[in-house]
């Protein structure tokens, strides 16, 4: 039972990926927008305020904001994408229909059961209007309940075929045949049963936000813990979504989860200070500076013959987490040869978030300092009193340094430049393989050798062992027969991988900013299409 249940937590997280990962780059674009609109700004920059630019940073950023108020939608469409084992294209589009048949029904039911509140304002009456259409406020646990069931209809309905005259309502057509009473049935029951898990999701999220420090600090302890299980993302997901995060009123319409709450905000000139559930995302301490502090202290204490080996290594991975935020080329360098900085990382990226807490600071730099300078500079020092961020993010790069320093040198741990004779702990690039073995493209090969992906593959313990191949942002997912099959070393030493997680079943190798490139390598090598 426990294996299942943490082999449907990893499907499920997997799953999310495809929602989570578009939606930064709606918050980035409206960011944008709002560029071409500030008011500072276009003082300093006078050409831009002009009719085009203005109009069109106006329509960028009010075009996007819709995204935030259909999120039911985009995460059922999404989730049902990532669970279903085959034809994802038709099983998003069976997702599509049947969240507009539970939309419709539930409002039916209720009106004829006389529960639709009449009135001009929804706001306090867990009431919504979802694409139009007055429903109870489910926010974005309506999309994951509806992807979730749609998904499990899909996989288990799709192969199901007829013969005769009703051969044409087999496959994909059944799959929505069936659906249908499904759906129409959960919204009648889900019409009863859901205010007593909204009374309790807002119990919930009241313990958290009056717990005050020892919560902050315990999610963002939590998000780093989870990593080696690539479960983290259910840890900060309902935090950036659903009103677990906040819940707040800007201009006229209420957005829940911080993450929502923030790309509203920015997007509405009259807002003079940003509202504190945004202190759930400021995730980006750690990220833009702890971890360069780490890489310092790694560098420093790495053997003198191997201080220029060590310098190449930690240089681009640093440089990756400082612009873009992708941490875990420097978090797998350490994590398993040395766990206890990697306990120690998690605490001091929860104490970052308290800092920033108790300073009141509302900056954040999720995603590394693109996102940070995007975000935080066009709103002005008063909104997100982004220099005291960076203040607190140059202290914790010294205590990063001065913690790893001390801990390194204290319990003799081998980290980068500090391994034993023979022993090589390095993170490879894709680059780096392919100069030492002469390789083509990923996937290709030359002159009959299989490529980086063959080599991917027979590490994986073959294409026999292979059942299915996902990614994510930065890892190659995968569920494998036989995971003791798996080669670490070779897919360390020969692929550029910077970690290897196995968890039953469940393989994730990770790759970082590369990982699409290789996935698609591996896909066809495998002569897997998308759909599959």
């Amino acid at each position: 039972m426990k294996t299942k249940i943490m082999e449907g937590m990893q499907r499920f997280s997997k799953a999310m990926f495809i929602p989570v990962l578009i939606l930064p780059i709606a918050g980035i674009l409206i960011a944008l927008g709002n560029l071409f609109t500030n008011a500072k700004l276009l003082e300093v920059v006078p050409f831009l305020n002009n009719p085009i630019t203005t109009g069109f940073g106006t329509i960028l950023t009010g075009s996007l904001v819709s995204i935030l108020g259909n999120l039911g939608l985009i995460f059922c469409v999404g989730i049902t994408v990532g669970l279903a084992n085959k034809e994802k294209a038709v099983a998003g589009f069976t997702a599509l229909l049947g969240y507009l048949v539970f939309v419709n029904a539930m409002n039916k039911f209720m009106s004829l059961n006389g529960l639709l509140f009449e009135g001009e304002s929804l706001q306090g009456t867990g009431q919504t209007l979802v694409l139009g259409v007055q429903i109870l406020d489910m926010g974005v646990f309506l999309g994951l309940i509806l992807g979730i069931i749609t998904a499990m209809v899909h996989n288990k309905f799709i192969d199901k075929e007829f013969k005769g005259a009703f051969q044409i309502y087999g496959g994909s057509r059944f799959v929505f045949i069936v659906l249908i009473p499904v759906v129409v049935l959960l919204s009648v029951a889900l019409t009863f049963i859901w205010p007593f898990f909204q009374a309790g999701i807002n119990k919930l999220g009241t313990l958290i936000n009056h717990s005050g420090s020892f919560g902050i600090f315990l999610y963002g302890a939590l998000e780093r813990l989870l990593i080696p299980t690539g479960l983290h993302h259910l840890i900060y997901t309902p935090f950036l979504y659903t009103e677990l995060g906040g819940v707040a009123e800007v201009g006229g319409k209420v957005y829940e989860g911080a993450r929502n709450i923030y790309y509203a905000e920015i997007a509405d000139p009259s807002v003079k200070v940003l509202s504190p559930s945004v202190i759930w995302d400021a995730r980006g301490i750690s990220k833009m500076f702890g971890l360069l502090g780490a890489c310092l202290a790694m560098y420093h204490t790495a053997k003198p013959e191997n201080k220029g080996k060590a310098k190449a290594i930690l240089i681009p991975a640093a440089v990756t987490s400082l612009i873009a935020g992708v941490t875990e080329p420097i978090e797998f360098s350490f994590m398993f040869v040395a766990p206890l900085l990697f306990v120690v990382h998690a605490a001091l990226s929860g104490l970052s978030m308290v800092t920033l807490h108790l300073l009141d600071v509302r900056a954040i730099g999720p995603n590394g300092m693109i996102d940070f300078l995007l975000f935080n500079l066009p709103l002005g020092i008063q909104k997100t009193h982004w220099p005291m961020y960076i203040l607190v993010g140059l202290i914790f790069f010294g205590i990063y340094y001065l913690v790893f320093r001390f801990l390194i040198v204290k319990f003799n741990f081998k980290t980068i430049g500090r391994e034993d004779e023979g022993q090589e702990t390095k993170l490879y690039s894709k680059k780096d393989y392919k100069e030492k073995h002469g390789k083509g493209k990923a996937g290709a090969g030359q002159q009959g050798e299989p490529g980086i992906a063959g080599v991917i593959v027979d590490a994986l313990g073959g294409a026999s062992n292979i059942n299915t191949v996902t990614n994510c942002y930065t890892r190659l997912r995968l569920t494998l027969d036989n995971p003791n099959m798996v080669d670490e070393d070779v897919l360390k030493k020969q692929t550029g991988a910077s970690g290897v997680v196995i968890k039953d079943k469940n393989v994730q190798v990770i790759y970082g900013l590369q990982v699409t490139n290789i996935r698609k390598a591996v896909d066809s090598y495998l002569g897997l299409s998308t759909n599959e």
